[in-house]
């Protein structure tokens, strides 16, 4: 038990979360891709179900590495371009012991402060998130019947996904094994 309590208390800790993140944009680069971790910061929660039986949650939440959303006149209004991310559907398990499926979608904090300034731009964020897990994950979920969480900013234990872009000049050569005493692989 208390090597266990031990190995908690490390997955928890802020310290150990920055190295190990550290650790992985470094093994990343040696790849030739540039690693950036999206911590999302807490916006507001859609509750929903998918395939019209299970409850699942969409957090819509903010990062600044997301791009900021455009607005594009059209004839007879507006085409707005928001850029998001999101993460994997999980299953958490709740405090009475059922699951639960979680979204994360991430747009940029810009438009969030839009969303909470208007109404019809928040229904847009929320279509999108919506459409976002459809698409992405392959599931249907009960847009009529979507509602926003009052008083919850996020629902589950926050995961930051990961941003990967090749970096410039691509993987760095592996080192020549002429010299090696080793055998070829």
């Amino acid at each position: 038990r208390a090597l266990f309590a031990e190995f908690a208390a490390e997955l928890t800790d802020p310290e150990q979360r920055r190295l190990y993140e550290e650790e992985v944009a470094a093994l990343e680069r040696e790849r030739g891709v540039e690693v950036r971790f999206v911590h999302p910061t807490p916006g507001f929660v859609l509750r929903t179900s998918q395939e019209g039986s299970r409850r699942c949650y969409i957090n819509v939440c903010s990062n600044p590495l997301m791009g900021e959303p455009r607005a594009h006149a059209e004839r007879g209004g507006q085409r707005w371009e928001l850029p998001y991310s999101l993460a994997p559907g999980r299953e958490e398990l709740r405090p009475a012991g059922r699951r639960r499926l979680v979204y994360d979608v991430v747009f940029h904090p810009a438009a969030l402060r839009l969303a909470a300034r208007s109404a019809r731009f928040r229904r847009l964020l929320r279509d999108t998130a919506l459409e976002a897990v459809e698409s992405q994950c392959g599931v249907r979920l009960d847009r009529n019947n979507a509602a926003v969480l009052r008083g919850v900013s996020y629902k589950g234990i926050p995961q930051a996904p990961v941003l990967r872009s090749p970096l410039p000049g691509g993987a760095p050569k592996p080192p020549d094994d002429s010299e090696s005493r080793l055998p070829p692989f």
